[in-house]
């Protein structure tokens, strides 16, 4: 009986001894600390020309930006092949796209000085015109090369007191990257929004002399 628990004990410590071994060679991995994936963030950053002297005299209301199903997310989206969207998965805007627009909407239209007050939807001021934009598509294009970011932004400027629609556009915007990664996107993208504030400005001015 005494040899058959001694035979035991030495299987037991055998295993043991295997199992140090195994853990020594492997680096202790099972007391490591998980290795986590780092993201890079990344924001839509436009430098403006400073303002010039306000001479209209009418004001304009900018909602916020709405995005299309799917675009409403901070996921930066990039396509390799027709109706497929995909999402990178280390990198990401610090706010969804759709958020970051309105603001630099409100800044575009103040620079124009072609108003006397450019107000966001939290304002009490009572506005004559407003502007609703809604972010159709934003995203990286690898079916060409160099890639391109497709940037697609519908508007629409309605005169607020007639509750009468003034103007409807679609805005289409190409910008070639400049590398073919995440971060040559997002520098295609600032350019393209660029433009695009610009256009939805000019576009802005010139509806509100129209429908005068």
């Amino acid at each position: 009986m005494t040899k058959l628990l001694q035979g035991k004990n030495s299987i037991s410590g055998l295993m043991l001894f295997k199992l140090l071994i195994l853990l020594t060679l492997g680096g202790c991995t099972v007391f490591q600390p998980a290795k986590t994936t780092s993201m890079s963030n990344y924001s839509i950053e436009i430098k403006f020309e400073p303002a010039g002297t306000t001479t209209g005299e009418q004001t304009i209301l900018v909602t916020a930006t709405g995005a299309r199903s799917g675009y409403d997310t901070r996921r930066m989206i990039y396509t390799k092949r027709a109706h497929e969207l995909e999402y990178f998965t280390q990198n990401q805007w610090v706010d969804s796209p759709a958020r970051m627009l309105t603001p630099l909407l409100i800044q575009s239209l103040e620079n124009s000085a072609k108003y006397r007050a450019v107000v966001s939807s939290r304002s009490a001021v009572t506005a004559d015109f407003q502007l609703d934009t809604e972010i159709i598509r934003l995203q990286q294009d690898f079916t060409t090369r160099p890639s391109q970011i497709q940037l697609t932004v519908r508007a629409q400027l309605t005169d607020i007191q007639s509750k009468r629609v003034l103007a409807s556009k679609e805005f289409n915007i190409s910008e070639a990257t400049s590398s073919e990664d995440p971060y040559g996107g997002v520098l295609a993208t600032n350019r393209a929004v660029k433009i695009l504030l610009q256009q939805i400005t000019e576009f802005c001015v010139s509806e509100n002399k129209a429908g005068k």
